[in-house]
């Protein structure tokens, strides 16, 4: 095996962001390494709820924000890609929804919100009753109001599986990540020691890309954590349900996907304002505690008694924004062959994509070395957290 390797394109990081870059550059003709550290989308993409955004969530007080509009064609790009028809095929991609819903739990507010919410966005917006509702809302203790909106949700660890496919030989495991210099320039990393050499480097490894920007002597772009604290219940008697509950505030009050597990039941996933501020300063039994109020308020007709209930710490790893807000697009820096980037949302990655290629394009990088990587070691797929924490 050769200790040293010529690509078109070096990508470090193998979550959501690298794996959808890797493949489309690899059905453009490039060449390319992706090399992972750990494990397939084991960081933060595998801890994401799967939910592809169209932004109807950002309109809660009844006008489009910067980051409603940015992200209201991805629901469009991944269906086709789903459907085998866009940039990539992602057919064997588990589809776990095709709508995502707004929930009003009956309060004034939460009326009013979602009033406001359908104004704004009319025409992606549909409110549903009876059999149209989520089974977990099909209940006749249930009072509010159910919006269906036009987005999907998806299975995150058969895409990370369908990705992996798409990747081809271009995986690569690797601990040990160094700058590979000449005369001063970068040129490549050095992966545990094996030399790859491309004309562009693309840091995508969200959190790990700091770590990385040190040991390359660069301080910036800079980058920023914003922490959540996800709770995570499962049980025989759960119903599917993929939907934010809306409150009176800006953000949803809390949001709830359902995902399988390996025995068989469904595993309720929370996140919203329930794994924010207040949830990210609660010790683990707290927020369970909280969890289980919420759950108890707002679908009183669940039957607790054989519910098990976990929780997980995740840092959402973003560009730097003043306030710790939430960026509204994709970003990309660039330092010559250097480029530094974070998807943001998981929906986003088609966005990233796009920005990578169109440096690409505005500096004339093209297609060029094709290397035979097919003995070279593979990262591992990664594992649920409800499989880990709920077995």
């Amino acid at each position: 095996m050769p200790t040293a390797i010529s690509t078109d394109i070096l990508i470090v990081g193998a979550g959501v962001a690298g794996l959808w870059l890797n493949a489309r550059l690899r059905r453009l003709g490039y060449s390319t390494v992706l090399v992972e550290r750990a494990t397939l989308g084991g960081e933060q993409t595998i801890k994401s709820q799967g939910i592809i955004h169209g932004g109807t969530k950002y309109a809660l007080h009844g006008k489009l924000t910067g980051a409603s509009e940015a992200i209201s064609d991805m629901p469009r790009r991944w269906r086709e890609a789903l459907a085998g028809q866009g940039e990539l095929d992602l057919s064997d991609t588990r589809l776990l929804s095709e709508a995502h819903y707004l929930w009003s739990p009956g309060t004034l507010a939460g009326n009013l919100t979602s009033f406001f919410a359908s104004k704004a966005v009319r025409g992606r917006v549909d409110q549903v009753k009876g059999e149209q509702l989520p089974p977990a809302l099909q209940d006749r203790a249930f009072k509010g109001k159910v919006y269906r909106l036009a987005e999907l949700v998806v299975d995150v660890p058969s895409l990370l599986h369908n990705l992996a496919q798409l990747a081809g030989d271009s995986l690569l495991a690797g601990e040990q990540v160094t700058p590979l210099r000449e005369n001063g320039e970068l040129i490549g990393l050095q992966v545990d020691g094996r030399a790859i050499k491309a004309q562009r480097i693309v840091l995508s490894a969200g959190a790990g890309s700091e770590q990385l920007l040190q040991a390359l002597g660069l301080q910036q772009p800079a980058m920023q954590r914003r922490p959540l604290h996800m709770v995570m219940v499962k049980g025989p008697n759960l119903k599917p349900l993929y939907a934010h509950c809306l409150g009176g505030g800006p953000k949803p009050r809390m949001t709830v996907t359902t995902h399988p597990g390996a025995d068989g039941q469904w595993v309720w996933y929370l996140g919203g304002d329930l794994a924010e501020a207040d949830g990210v300063a609660r010790e683990p039994a707290a927020q369970i505690s909280a969890a289980q109020k919420e759950v108890a308020s707002l679908l009183p007709w669940v039957d607790q008694s054989s519910l098990r209930w976990a929780t997980l710490r995740v840092d959402r790893a973003e560009p730097s924004q003043s306030g710790l807000v939430r960026p509204d697009n994709a970003f990309l820096a660039e330092d010559q062959r250097l480029l530094v980037g974070w998807p943001t949302k998981l929906a986003l990655a088609p966005d990233f994509s796009d920005r990578v290629l169109a440096s690409f394009t505005r500096d004339g990088v093209r297609p060029a070395a094709h290397p035979d990587l097919s003995d070279l070691p593979r990262p591992a797929p990664g594992i649920p957290a409800w499989e880990q924490l709920l077995p």
